[in-house]
């Protein structure tokens, strides 16, 4: 494992692109996090996320990791770009000259993903438990670390997210294509579920099923935080509106990314296995 990961951040260390896209991730991480702590005004109308309570124990995991979430298509690019720079620069073909074997290449792919997700993760957690001890209305220890299961679900998401890359850089070779047929695969997502409530079965049962493909079960891992929080749940009372929405992390959503996270693998080894490099 060690072995392989070492090829491939010493791939790494020599793309600029692929460092830029990295600390451009990072960073926006870090910034998003900062923005949202600095207190604006306009005129007489004060605006702080901290005073309005989103960086309140336990609610700011699940803000944090949710900003995180959206934030992963930089290391999407830096994925897709990995596999057209195997193709374009034939370093593939020379790893298998080497002595690597097809399957060994694959899990250096899949090595690099675990260790993004969990780099990333590790850093949500951090930034996240800082900001949370400085402006958190809560600092007792139950509070503090209840509802970690965000990060775990953030990670589910990375991890099964960037295998759907990894596929797609596979697939098509070029890294433009690959973000452009992750765009296709949600327009398509969104097409067959309005098809399946609109002309087979009930709105409620097109959701189920929907619920079971790729991009959707990742977004159901960690869901929106936003009409969670008690300012927009008063607001939402007062206008007579009732959220009755579960926002709880599920061990079906987890379940379902990582058998899709497997039949990505396996779908990026089948097809380097059959094509002839």
């Amino acid at each position: 494992m060690f072995r392989l990961l070492t090829i491939e951040f010493h791939k790494l260390k020599y793309n600029k692109a692929s460092k830029v896209l990295i600390i451009i991730y990072f960073g926006l991480l870090t910034s998003t996090a900062l923005i949202t702590a600095i207190k604006y005004t306009f005129g007489d109308f004060t605006f702080h996320f901290a005073e309005m309570g989103f960086y309140n124990f336990p609610y700011i995991w699940h803000f944090n990791t949710y900003i995180a979430a959206t934030l992963k298509f930089f290391l999407l690019l830096v994925i897709v770009s990995m596999m057209s720079n195997e193709y374009s620069h034939k370093t593939l073909k020379q790893n298998l000259i080497d002595g690597l074997s097809k399957k060994e290449f694959i899990l250096s792919k899949f090595y690099t993903v675990i260790a993004f997700a969990a780099i990333s993760t590790i850093f949500v957690f951090i930034v996240t438990l800082i900001l949370g001890l400085i402006y958190s209305d809560y600092n007792e220890l139950f509070i503090i670390f209840s509802e970690l299961e965000y990060l775990l679900a953030l990670f589910f998401k990375l991890v099964g997210f960037f295998s759907f890359g990894l596929f797609l850089g596979i697939l098509v070779k070029r890294s433009a294509f690959a973000v452009g047929a992750m765009v296709v695969w949600f327009i398509a997502e969104s097409i067959a579920f309005g098809i399946l409530g609109w002309k087979f079965v009930s709105w409620e049962t097109a959701q189920n099923i929907k619920n079971f493909f790729p991009l959707e079960s990742m977004a159901n891992l960690i869901k929106e935080p936003f009409t969670r929080h008690n300012a927009v749940k008063s607001a939402a009372n007062m206008m007579g509106e009732i959220f009755t929405k579960s926002y709880n992390v599920e061990f079906t959503a987890i379940l379902i990314v990582s058998v899709w996270t497997f039949v990505f693998i396996y779908l990026s080894y089948a097809l380097l296995k059959k094509r002839d490099l």
